[in-house]
């Protein structure tokens, strides 16, 4: 499943967006994929919803105050007073957060509906991952659908608001994979990262790579996701936690081996969801191209990038 760029839409305005999800994958069989990365990313346009959580949605613990997680993401969870009294505390943040906990939870195009009461504002939010089939249904969210959420959320985290592609890949609350193609495979050549936790509690939510860490001279507007090597543990996109080595050292691997299907860190054992990347989306100071990951200087690091950025003033 992909995620690349597009707009919002709210009470019948556009609004741009930080990024969107792009679903790629189709029900062919694998004599009918195109094998063409170029044809791939436009299949994958044709299918764009919203997609950029900011990461201030991440740290607000809304998913905790809403009422939700207990009440169901269904029509009547979303009329209860928990719900109204959270969503009016921001409303612009919050229709953020419901765009990709709906786009994470329910199947793909089935749409959620909300209308605040205190303003008569309507907001549609719709599905597409489908990781959480029971809270979709009205029923209360169990811890395993908590967790996957809560991973897919974080893995469409966006720390400098730059619209950037992915493939998202993991398994269902009951089991079921995301559907990827071949050609998506090809495309996104670049494995990046793993996200595991849980935003719905007081437990913390993870990033670890899953791709080589970037050397001094790349960056990437996926930073919270890929880090560089000489950064392997900052902890630069709270609230989520950079473990100490890589996706491999703490996760299980699918039969397939293509991505990780949990993660056991902290003495618990996570649901998680991976991402891979456009090889072009990671930045090479010297390339001729001052990208806003770079910053001026003398040298030739991403943050010392003189040949890219020219000197400071």
């Amino acid at each position: 499943m992909v995620a690349g760029s597009g707009g919002r839409r709210h009470w019948g305005w556009v609004l741009p967006s930080t990024a969107l999800l792009l679903a790629a994958a189709s029900a062919c069989g694998p004599a009918e994929e195109s094998l063409d990365p170029q044809a791939s990313l436009e299949q994958a346009h044709k299918l764009e919803t919203t997609n950029g959580l900011s990461l201030n949605g991440l740290s607000l613990n809304g998913l905790s105050l809403n009422g939700l997680s207990l009440n169901g993401l269904s029509l009547e969870g979303l009329s209860t007073p928990e719900f109204e009294s959270w969503f009016r505390t921001n409303p612009e943040l919050n229709d953020m957060v419901m765009k990709y906990v709906v786009l994470c939870a329910v199947p793909a195009g089935v749409r959620r509906t909300y209308t605040a009461p205190h303003t008569g504002d309507t907001y549609v939010w719709t599905g597409r991952l489908g990781l959480a089939p029971d809270w979709s249904n009205g029923s209360p969210a169990t811890v395993t659908e908590q967790r996957i959420v809560s991973a897919c959320l974080a893995a469409h985290a966006n720390k400098y608001g730059i619209n950037i592609s992915i493939s998202v890949q993991g398994l269902s609350a009951t089991g079921v994979p995301i559907p990827v193609s071949t050609a998506e495979l090809v495309l996104f050549s670049e494995k990046e990262a793993c996200f595991f936790g849980n935003l719905f509690t007081q437990e913390s939510i993870y990033v670890g790579n899953d791709g080589r860490p970037l050397n001094d001279r790349e960056s990437t507007a996926r930073a919270c996701a890929l880090s560089t090597r000489s950064n392997l543990v900052s902890q630069e996109c709270p609230p989520m936690v950079r473990v100490e080595q890589d996706c491999a050292r703490y996760c299980t691997l699918d039969a397939s081996r293509r991505f990780y299907v949990s993660c056991t860190y902290d003495g618990i054992t996570w649901p998680s969801i991976t991402t891979r990347m456009l090889r072009k989306d990671i930045y090479t100071c010297g390339d001729g191209v001052c990208q806003r990951t770079e910053s001026c200087g003398t040298g030739e690091t991403y943050d010392n990038c003189g040949r890219d950025c020219g000197p400071c003033p």
